[in-house]
């Protein structure tokens, strides 16, 4: 019974959110040229890059180009600003409306994304694997696709978790457009959404092993390859996915207690 009423409430507000971004459809046709002009750039230097050697770190180009291409898939699906509204939320003080609804906000904050992001499986996701399938010629076949699929979803979730607790920050700080724009640069190039983190000198490998930002873009394009490796450590696919798991739980849990603590601190001043 509870779960079907969850569900319900997760349905609803996944289905308003989406109506509600496909009327203003425009802002999200916009992303479509950020991740293609970024592989553009990253497929030009890496391309001058291996004009002098055959292999980089392993990769060879064909590999690399596959990489980034990965990472662009997986940032369509898991993008996500639940810091940005959150931060909002609490500034104005209109998070006081949604504690006095029968739903946690981080249950209406992650309904919200789904449907968000369900709205951009078709006007941004599908658009680019069409470009990257048909134009650039990259094969994006999972080598495990029920682990690669089970992956990508850890990933949204830690995405959305990670960036409700740099939300949370504004119940101390009020604005955080520093902390979570510093924040952003530190999570992307942690996750290795620049650079293959295998690029990095050996100290940084091992600091970012134990770092949650890895479990965000890079274990999930390792495992769509079809290996792991990080810091002169290998797993196995089934074990780097269920520690990408127990990574989420762990988020959620440490998100559950800076709840605690930060709405002790909300005043609702401006509501």
């Amino acid at each position: 019974m509870i779960l079907r009423s969850a569900w319900r409430t997760l349905h609803a507000i996944a289905y308003v959110t989406y109506k509600e971004w496909a009327a203003y459809r425009s802002h999200m046709v916009v992303s479509l040229f950020v991740g293609p002009v970024l592989f553009l750039v990253q497929l030009f230097i890496w391309q001058a890059v291996f004009s002098v050697r055959e292999m980089v770190n392993g990769f060879t180009l064909e590999q690399l180009i596959a990489y980034y291409a990965i990472v662009a898939v997986i940032n369509y699906f898991i993008f996500d600003f639940a810091d940005w509204n959150l931060q909002m939320l609490i500034r104005t003080g209109k998070l006081l409306t949604f504690l006095l609804r029968p739903v946690s906000h981080r249950y209406f904050a992650l309904s919200q994304k789904i449907g968000h992001r369900t709205l951009g499986l078709w006007l941004e996701l599908t658009p680019v694997l069409i470009l990257f399938i048909f134009v650039f010629r990259i094969d994006l076949a999972p080598a495990y696709p029920l682990w690669a699929a089970l992956s990508v979803v850890f990933s949204f979730l830690l995405l959305f978790l990670i960036n409700y607790c740099i939300g949370m920050t504004a119940f101390w700080l009020t604005n955080t457009d520093g902390i979570r724009r510093m924040f952003m640069i530190v999570r992307d190039v942690c996750a290795g959404v620049f650079i293959p983190l295998g690029f990095f000198p050996e100290a940084l490998q091992k600091l970012m092993f134990f770092l949650p930002f890895q479990y965000i873009v890079y274990v999930p394009a390792r495992v769509f390859i079809g290996s792991y490796e990080l810091a002169g450590r290998s797993l196995s696919i089934p074990q780097i996915v269920m520690l990408q798991g127990v990574v989420v739980m762990v988020m959620w849990l440490v998100s559950s207690f800076l709840w605690c603590l930060g709405i002790r601190k909300f005043t609702g001043v401006g509501a």
